[in-house]
């Protein structure tokens, strides 16, 4: 029978606990109090910040669980992009191994882009204060939870909590699926049979027998897919 002995200092410490959290809302105050001594439209900025923090509390479920939430508030609400450009940052995305991170600093590219009339410079700016603002609550979450992760594993009213809101998150997924497939199909946004776009809906029934029925890598069909676009662009472009 194996023992674990315990790392001395890793254990839960109050104190500790505070110290984490005063320098975390100091690491978060510091980047927004610089943004509101040199930029001339500070409330961009402060929304910028208050919904990229949000958006980190929320990632439970990996990055298409929050998703959702981004595309939903940065396109129908703050207008920072179109939905068709939402997702063309998703499809960024999924060409590397860390897709909620690509997508939301897109998002935040774009923001700032679009709101200081296609400025690259706010753009890019806006592209890092998004990367910050995302990963200080994550690295938050795990140097102050690490201590209790081990106390949770027999928890059981714990895990009962946890499997509502995995069951909750898969819902979140296919709502995600079924936002971007809207977008998809019907990119003029008018949900009828003469705005369907059939090209996309026969990819889509390709695609699928191909992964389910076929079993073809699926790394291997993003490439497939990503030339037949540009095939399907490129003849489109020049009327074929």
């Amino acid at each position: 029978m194996t023992t674990r002995s315990a790392i001395p200092g890793t254990g839960f410490s109050l104190p500790r606990l505070l110290r984490q959290l005063a320098v975390a809302l100091g690491l978060w105050v510091l980047p927004l109090g610089l943004l509101a001594l040199i930029s001339t439209d500070f409330s961009f900025w402060r929304t910028l910040t208050l919904f990229f923090t949000q958006a980190a509390l929320v990632t439970f479920g990996s990055a298409y669980a929050v998703l959702p939430y981004v595309a939903q508030v940065s396109v129908e609400n703050l207008h920072w992009l179109t939905q068709g450009q939402m997702l063309d940052g998703l499809a960024l995305g999924e060409t590397t191994p860390g897709p909620l991170i690509m997508v939301l600093a897109f998002v935040g590219f774009m923001g700032g882009y679009t709101h200081f009339g296609g400025s690259l410079a706010a753009g890019s700016l806006g592209l890092l204060t998004t990367t910050y603002y995302t990963f200080l609550p994550c690295f938050v979450f795990i140097l102050v939870g690490a201590p209790l992760i081990e106390r949770t594993q027999h928890n059981l009213p714990l895990k009962a909590v946890l499997s509502i809101i995995t069951a909750a998150v898969v819902g979140v997924i296919l709502n995600l699926a079924v936002y971007l497939g809207q977008a998809v199909l019907f990119p003029s946004g008018l949900l009828r049979l003469g705005a369907l776009h059939w090209p996309s809906l026969l990819w889509i029934l390709l695609s699928l027998v191909a992964l389910y029925r076929m079993k073809v890598n699926m790394i291997l069909w993003i490439g497939v897919s990503a030339l037949a676009g540009l095939l399907y662009y490129l003849g489109t472009s020049i009327n074929i």
